[in-house]
């Protein structure tokens, strides 16, 4: 009996002497104990930025589906490219004359594939024409779709899917932005002869009017809320940055390549397809996430705007039903990710001590995605608790 006293006395002590990092790897390990893990696979990996040491990892390397995390990989690399006030731009042209009040030539719609434009920006196009004295139009209307190719979907996406429209003019989200162009037409007293056709602006054309959002806007709902049309939406920013026409995906794609070496990493070794991480074609890694989740940590531009834009731990975005517990609510900011099949989870959590860790976990082929956000959810437990907890 006395002998069993001391030893879990000396266990209790060699406990309370572990290393923080000792302590959380521990704790780790016993998760991967989970029956869950007889069928699924889970690619994990935990970085102490404040210390730049490794805590973790487990199928670190394992190339598996990110799912709605593929959106840190485009917004780091918009953020590093383009920068937080690069700002998406719909603009007006005019190639004609006024007589009578009445506008005779061509009108030139320039789009660049921005999400949120909608009631309020055409209303900006349209009063730009009547403050040019313009109350009727004959002519065509030229809808200018040369900002990026002419693919409606992204690589690898499911044809059963709600998935959005990737067409350079938007309004309100959808491929209608001729008809809202004439309705608004319409409802100013505007009235139109005019043609709708397809084009490209020409250099001597005029500009009239013009209405944006930056990247910085744009990244708060594609982050807090997953929005997948928005993501898909500053990937092309990033294609059709150096002003190439009919900007493809494979450009974009090209700048991420770029940044994962950078990263030290081979990007031959990950599958890149879209923006969102809708595809089914997307392979990456832990380690991958995590080391651009270091990357953006260490460049104090790219983190002061992506960390805002990160769903908080039991307060909003996509993580504001999960982890409300007292040590990881407000300490876990992070993206999440979900397809059939997938749950992943990476970004940052703060430990008592003040630690900033990297993380990021990627749950493949479970059955339901509850599996997955629940072994997420216990992780971050984790990383928030108190290094001599028992829990």
């Amino acid at each position: 009996m006395r002998r069993l006293r001391y030893t879990i006395i000396t266990a209790m002590l060699t406990w309370a002497m572990l290393t923080q990092a000792q302590t959380i790897a521990l704790r780790l390990d016993s998760l991967m104990l989970d029956p869950l893990f007889e069928t699924t696979q889970v690619g994990m990996m935990v970085h102490d930025l404040t210390t730049d040491q490794t805590l973790y990892k487990r199928g670190q390397r394992q190339l598996l589906r990110p799912a709605s995390t593929m959106k840190l990989l485009t917004a780091i690399t918009a953020l590093r490219e383009l920068g937080a006030d690069y700002r998406v731009t719909t603009q007006l042209y005019t190639q004609g004359t006024i007589a009578d009040s009445t506008f005779t030539g061509n009108i030139y719609c320039h789009g660049s594939l921005d999400p949120a434009f909608g009631d309020e920006d055409m209303n900006i196009l349209i009063d730009s024409l009547r403050l040019a004295g313009i109350n009727a139009i004959n002519g065509t209307i030229v809808l200018d779709r040369s900002m990026k190719d002419n693919l409606p979907f992204g690589e690898g996406w499911c044809w059963d899917d709600r998935n959005p429209i990737l067409t350079p003019l938007l309004y309100e989200r959808a491929d209608t932005f001729a008809a809202a162009l004439l309705a608004h037409l319409n409802a100013a007293g505007i009235t139109t002869n005019a043609d709708i056709a397809e084009g490209i602006t020409p250099t001597e054309a005029q500009p009239i009017a013009s209405t944006s959002h930056t990247i910085r806007q744009l990244l708060l709902p594609m982050m807090k809320k997953s929005d997948n049309l928005y993501a898909e939406a500053v990937f092309y920013q990033i294609a059709a940055a150096a002003g190439t026409p009919y900007a493809t995906a494979a450009m974009a794609k090209e700048a991420e390549q770029r940044l994962i070496a950078d990263l030290g990493l081979e990007p031959k070794n990950y599958r890149l397809a879209d923006g969102s991480g809708l595809s089914l074609y997307n392979y990456l890694s832990a380690e991958v996430l995590v080391r651009l989740l270091r990357y953006a940590w260490q460049n104090p531009a790219i983190y002061e705007s992506l960390y805002p834009t990160l769903p908080v731990a039991g307060l909003d975005g996509t993580l504001k039903d999960r982890m409300k517990g007292e040590t990881t609510t407000a300490n876990v900011w992070a993206k999440t990710g979900t397809l059939s099949g997938i749950s992943s989870l990476a970004g940052y959590a703060l430990t008592p001590e003040g630690h900033v860790l990297a993380f990021a976990i990627i749950n493949q082929g479970v059955r339901s995605v509850r599996y997955g956000r629940d072994f997420q959810d216990r992780v971050c437990e984790i990383l928030c608790a108190p290094a001599a907890s028992t829990n």
